[in-house]
Order: C-alpha cells, then structure tokens, then sequence
C-alpha cells in the first residue's frame, strides 16, 4: 500500500490498460484495476452561506454567531437537531443531573431565542434501541433465498420479496404484526403503517415516551423484536435493490426505504434529551410542512409559504443532509466526459458500488457513497482532502 499526502486527484481516465489517474504531484506512471472513489457526495460551498441563511450545518454555521432571534431549520434528522444544538449552546447551557435528567438554562440575553424544526411529516427519529450485536441471523429472508428470487423474477421481484419480509415479520413479532394487521399491507401501504401511530401524536410527547422506552430496555437489556428484524432486515433486502425495475425503485424509495432509514438512523439518547430540554424551556418547536410548500430566500429573511399559512425566519439553516453527487459535479474531467455520453444525470452504480454506463467503464471504477467495494486485483484509491 502506498499512501500519498496532500496529494489532489486532478483526472481520471480509463484505457483499454487501466484506469490512468492524473494528480497535482509528480508521482510515477501507473495503472490499476479498480479506482474507488471517496467523493461520492457534495456539500454546499460556504460562500453561499449568508448571515441569515446557511445551506448547511457544515457551511459555516459551527463558526457563526447566530443572534437571538427566530430560527429555522429544515430537516427534523439528526443533522437538524444538531443544527439547533449548535444555535442553542450560544444562548446558554444544558445541565443534566445524577438522574439523566436535562435542562436548559437560557441566558438572560437571549429571550427571543426560537427554533422551529421543520420537515414534510414534522416526524422526530427515535432513540437507538438495545439489540444484539453481531446481529442474528434472519430465518426466512436469507442470501439464499432473496437469490432465488432474484434468478426466477422478472418482474414482481419487489412485491415478491415483500412477502418474505412479511413472512419473517411474523416470525419475529407476531403479536406486532396482529396489531398493525400485517398481512393487510402490501409493499406501498406498509410504510404508511409504521409511521401512522407517530403522525397522530405530538412529536415531543413520542420521543419522550419512545426515551423513556429505550433506556428501559437498556438496562433490562430487552429486545423489541419488531425494531430488530426490521433492522436485519434492511441490511439483506438492500442487495435486490440493483435487480428493480424503474418503476419498482421508485416503489422502493417511497415506500420500504423510508421504513428501514427511519429505524436504523436511530439516534442517540442524550440528543433526544437535549430536544426535550430545549422544548421544556419553551425555545424549540416542530412544524409539519406538508408535501406542497415554497420557500423564499432573501438577504434579511428566509419565507416559507405552506397552502394554510406562511412562516418568517430571521435565520435560516437547510439541514436535510448530503446531496448525491451528479455527473455534471464529478471533479474528474476525463471521467465525467465518459460518463456524459450516458445521458444519465446520476450514475448508475452496481451492488458493489461500480460504475456501470458505460460499458466500457463497467466495473472498472466505483463510486463510493457509504462503504468501500472490495475486490482482488490492484486499486486506486483517489479522495480529495
């Protein structure tokens, strides 16, 4: 292995040899196998934060002084609540006594210090949940059969599948599965049904009772069998995703992809205590958008237009997370030249991460957004720092 410091990755070409890499230093000519790309994402410039608008928490906002003023943020993720931390802790401080309990004490100065946290749904993510690890197996969707499914289907494979997760739903949590009438739901209604208790309920009164739940289980060291093979079962059931049809991806994204995000982003306790201390002390908010809104960014405000009403925030901070990295944002020239002739506007990656148009790059270079692809041969590995 050899590792090269501050050394930018400038161009990527593949040959009929290898894949050719062109960088800022003079370093010997080489080919490789396989070029992983670590670059697989593209956050905001942070010359396109203002003082009254940040379009994300990573553009500037951990060094800005943020007034007291009304805040809002977009985005109700682990990313958001962050976002709101890193406002509050300007305003004052979080103290927690013996018993885990937090409060918020608010600086004198600091009275007109609101936070709205937004998002469509206006739904909270749960606190991380005990469970064991290494995860146990799963008894119904195994490689095996998730393979055959795979081989023999070609078309319905979603829905198909969808019945073998039913399957092993009941196997791990019947009783769960009587009370969301499991066998009722399809593969577009079942998301429906995981969020529809939380939608219902005030979202500060969920996570509190949620909290209260998990720390529990925590000490009792007890596993809701539902949660875990949920969990499992979004790490077995990924690997169909490549073999979907269009029609069925979107299906997919809709529908059983909102589920298994919704359980495994889990987030830690001590941040939901914190959301609860900020409510306690009555700065921070939540507010459903809806599907259908308009957002207006000026110098001195940001403007949210809802079909009911319109919100006016003195700051505001877009905290919906990473945007996936478009063709036309590669900063390889070579390589998004070769990747223009596709059409396509995002790339179209493999199970394992590769490029797969055009067929000439096909599985020769891979594009990483969340974990390495590993396979034998030689490798490049390019990242700008």
């Amino acid at each position: 292995m050899a590792v090269y410091e501050s050394c930018q990755v400038t161009d990527l070409q593949i040959t009929n040899a290898g894949v050719m890499l062109a960088t800022n230093q003079d370093l010997p000519s080489e080919t490789f196998d396989l070029a992983v790309i670590a670059t697989g994402h593209v956050w905001p410039d942070e010359e396109e934060a203002i003082r009254t608008y940040f379009p994300s928490p990573w553009s500037g906002l951990m060094e800005a002084k943020v007034d007291a003023c009304n805040v809002g943020i977009m985005g109700t993720s682990l990313s958001g609540l962050d976002a709101a931390m890193a406002v509050a802790i300007q305003h004052g401080s979080f103290i927690e006594d013996d018993k885990q309990h937090v409060v918020f004490h608010r600086d004198n100065a600091s009275e007109k210090l609101n936070i709205t946290l937004m998002s469509r749904t206006g739904i909270l993510p749960e606190a991380d949940f005990y469970c064991p690890i290494p995860y146990e197996p799963l008894h119904i969707v195994t490689d095996q059969a998730l393979n055959a499914e795979i081989q023999k289907v070609e078309y319905g494979l979603l829905d198909q599948v969808f019945r073998l997760i039913v399957e092993e739903i009941k196997f791990a949590d019947p009783d769960w599965s009587q009370r969301i009438a499991l066998e009722s739901l399809n593969v577009d209604s079942f998301a429906q049904a995981w969020f529809a208790e939380r939608k219902q309920r005030d979202p500060f009164d969920w996570a509190e009772k949620n909290l209260q739940e998990v720390e529990r289980n925590k000490r009792e060291k007890h596993t809701v069998p539902w949660r875990y093979v949920i969990l499992r079962l979004h790490e077995a059931v990924q690997e169909i995703v490549p073999h979907l049809n269009e029609h069925d991806h979107k299906r997919f994204s809709k529908g059983l992809a909102r589920v298994f995000i919704d359980n495994y982003a889990a987030i830690p306790s001590e941040s939901i205590r914190r959301l609860l201390a900020l409510r306690e002390a009555g700065i921070i908010h939540i507010l459903a958008l809806g599907e259908d809104y308009k957002m207006e960014i000026n110098e001195s405000r940001t403007v949210l237009k809802t079909e009911d009403n319109s919100y006016s925030f003195d700051v505001f901070i877009d905290a919906r997370g990473q945007r996936p990295l478009k063709v036309k944002d590669l900063p390889f020239p070579g390589l998004r030249e070769q990747l223009q002739k596709t059409g396509d506007e995002i790339p179209d990656v493999g199970e394992d991460y590769t490029l797969q148009q055009p067929e000439d790059i096909r599985g020769r270079v891979a594009l990483v957004n969340a974990r390495p692809a590993f396979r034998s041969g030689t490798y490049g590995m390019c990242r700008n720092w």
